[in-house]
């Protein structure tokens, strides 16, 4: 029996969404056989490129930069949540209600927030959208970046800032649990749909290992129809590196019309 990491760290808030995916990883290692390594204190970038990794989420933006031909793409989640299904998602460009600027042009000069400089929804999906509206490369007068989408959200509620991409997963799951977190925020608009953040594992992994993996994650689902709904998932859809192109493609949109940095 092999000590494997297996750790979902993308979507670990509010507790009920991360008691969930403890509950469905737990019930994919006994059906593997497989025993689950600590992994306190290991970063993001360490988990993902760990030789003894059996099953993790990234982000589409790094796989497609740091990650690419390091890891194994072994499928994407088809969600069933407000703007995010059949394994797609999109960013929910926010401002505040009290905000009298209701549409994405006149946030021109405002103050923009990320959640980092590598993400997809808090990011490049943001970037794309803003491309066309852009002035001599610049959109925003200032832009922060807060380290999560739950700062960025922390930061319009606050009146830190006036605009941020959230991904709607995240808003999908603090609208229902954490409400609060979303209070006196709304949509401006939405980003293009984006593939969903695809699960990887070791690259070392063979092919019948990974499909065994596949399988059990969707067993576990199956058998664990609490975590589906509270998770919002239904069932992983098989995916691969060429999937998540779109994600590049966005990016050299941006870059075409003088946009290639989020500013």
């Amino acid at each position: 029996m092999t000590r494997y990491l297996a750790e979902l760290q993308m979507y670990v808030a509010p507790d009920p969404i991360h008691q969930a995916n403890e509950h469905w990883l737990a019930c994919i290692l006994e059906h593997l056989g497989e025993t689950r390594r600590d992994a306190e204190g290991l970063s993001l970038a360490d988990l993902w490129l760990s030789p003894h990794l059996l099953l993790t989420q990234t982000c589409g933006y790094p796989l497609m930069t740091a990650l690419r031909g390091k890891v194994r793409v072994l499928g994407r989640p088809r969600y069933e949540l407000p703007d995010s299904s059949g394994g797609n998602h999109c960013s929910l460009i926010l401002g505040r209600i009290e905000d009298t600027r209701q549409t994405l042009p006149e946030f021109r000069d405002s103050r923009g927030v990320i959640n980092g400089l590598d993400s997809n929804s808090g990011m490049n999906l943001l970037r794309q959208r803003l491309a066309p509206l852009q002035r001599d490369g610049r959109f925003f007068a200032q832009v922060g970046i807060s380290g999560s989408h739950r700062e960025s959200l922390r930061w319009l509620r606050e009146d830190l800032a006036d605009l941020a991409a959230i991904d709607s997963v995240t808003f999908a799951y603090l609208a229902s649990h954490a409400a609060e977190e979303v209070a006196g925020l709304h949509v401006i608009t939405r980003s293009a749909f984006s593939p969903t953040l695809p699960y990887i594992t070791s690259s070392t992994l063979s092919d019948q290992q990974a499909e065994a993996l596949l399988q059990a994650m969707n067993q576990a689902l199956r058998e664990l129809p609490d975590v589906a709904e509270i998770l919002g998932l239904p069932e992983v859809l098989p995916a691969s590196e060429s999937d998540y192109q779109v994600v590049l493609d966005y990016q050299r949109e941006a870059s075409a019309l003088g946009y290639g940095v989020l500013r």
